[in-house]
């Protein structure tokens, strides 16, 4: 099951559902997401990971064959009260630890119970959980948590998921019936101190931008907003067309690099709206319209991420509608 939300990590939702053949389902966040999976003719079935949050939804996911996660009575109850004109394919989201979603273990009887017998319902239901430290490799928590699902589910007679990326790499014994990647479809890594290219991975996502501008800094000029940096020495600075406004983080610190003709540059002063900045050294040779990456196969946005302390999910899937995208086979 592709996992694909947030515009598939910022890839291009629709262009990788069509381009994703090993996948036998889709995962989605939004119904929005799922409906728009539909509109562009991706036809597999698609999972709505949060479920429904309004009782109204539900005849539209029965009509566009998109099935839900329950988490909660709230839900349940809504399913029990529906007037639907088939039943609809539902995953029970277990609590085994994360206690973010999901029924606590001590629910477990009494939704299998109601569940199946709701008329609404398809049967037999699927099972799900999610781990909330996979890619700690060091800590016991996942093996605690997996223990607890396959202990609840023993003897269900449906299908079960609790691997997404972390736990496809690392913990093989959480596989079961269906495996959720996300991250490492993408070529990145799930854990703190790698990046995908390290575990044998090739990254999706090449960021790219032009210098537009180039000029003589000298000893003490202070560049950008806030006067935040300020030159030691004679150097020139090159303006990047990229900034927040494109996805770009306005809390970038100084030293984070940009790769440029084969070597990386460092970004100095505060990341703008359109643009930032990077000292390019006084003996710089670059010229304006040369390609500048800022993160890829060469410039891991993992450790693009660990300059600025977040993680490569954020930096890929917060990219705006701004940012132009190209694909290559």
């Amino acid at each position: 099951m592709a996992v694909i939300k947030a515009n598939a990590y910022g890839h291009g939702i629709c262009h990788v559902a069509k381009h994703s053949e090993f996948a036998d389902a889709f995962a989605v966040a939004r119904i929005e997401e799922a409906l728009k999976l539909r509109a562009s003719n991706v036809l597999k079935p698609i999972l709505l990971l949060e479920g429904f949050n309004s009782p109204s939804d539900l005849q539209v996911l029965v009509t566009q064959n998109i099935q839900i996660v329950v988490h909660c009575e709230e839900q349940l109850l809504a399913l029990e009260q529906a007037k639907l004109n088939m039943p609809i394919v539902v995953w029970l989201k277990i609590d085994s630890g994360m206690h973010r979603l999901g029924i606590h273990p001590n629910q477990y009887g009494d939704f299998i119970t109601r569940l199946k017998a709701c008329s609404n319902i398809a049967q037999p239901l699927y099972y799900m959980s999610h781990f909330s430290c996979a890619d700690e490799l060091d800590r016991s928590v996942t093996q605690n948590q997996l223990k607890l699902f396959l202990s609840l589910t023993h003897d269900c007679d449906g299908e079960l998921s609790i691997a997404a990326s972390a736990g496809l790499l690392a913990w093989k014994e959480s596989y079961l019936d269906w495996v959720r990647p996300g991250l490492i479809m993408y070529g990145l890594s799930p854990f703190a101190n790698s990046t995908g290219v390290d575990l044998g991975y090739r990254p999706v996502m090449t960021l790219k931008s032009l210098l537009i501008s180039i000029r003589d800094i000298k000893t003490g000029d202070n560049v950008g907003y806030g006067e935040v940096w300020s030159s030691e020495c004679y150097t020139k600075i090159g303006v990047v067309a990229i900034g927040y406004g494109d996805g770009y983080p306005r809390m970038t610190p100084a030293g984070t690099p940009v790769l440029l003709n084969g070597r990386e540059v460092p970004i100095v002063g505060r990341v703008s709206m359109d643009m930032l900045t990077i000292d390019l050294g006084f003996s710089a040779t670059d010229k304006v319209g040369d390609e500048v990456i800022l993160w890829g196969q060469q410039l891991p946005v993992e450790k693009i991420a660990r300059y600025i302390g977040t993680t490569a999910y954020e930096l890929v899937s917060k990219l705006t509608s701004r940012v132009s995208m190209e694909y290559f086979k």
